[in-house]
């Protein structure tokens, strides 16, 4: 699928390759902690697990528990997950553990 011409622009277009650039989790972490405050940085952490734990069948009553996200948060993610770009989909299917 093609980016988002909404979204695609040159100063996107380097904020992305700066990430591809990064090759540990610790220069993801110390990258991100300059880039983003950190409620910023744990929501997009809670939203993958929210995507997680909908892509594995689990219900929303549990998914609030076990995130602490709300039910509108999990609706937003539902439909990212199942109508969006299938960010979430490419990200989940490469953090699979190899069997």
């Amino acid at each position: 699928m093609p980016a988002n011409p909404k979204l695609k622009d040159d100063l996107t277009d380097q904020l992305f390759q700066g990430i591809l650039s990064l090759t540990t989790e610790e220069e993801c972490y110390q990258f991100f902690e300059d880039v983003c405050t950190i409620g910023e940085l744990k929501a997009m952490a809670q939203r993958l697990e929210v995507a997680r734990l909908l892509k594995a069948g689990v219900i929303y009553d549990d998914i609030v528990t076990a995130t602490g996200a709300s039910t509108a948060t999990i609706s937003r993610v539902k439909r990212c997950l199942y109508y969006g770009a299938d960010g979430y989909k490419t990200v989940l299917e490469r953090l699979k553990p190899a069997d």
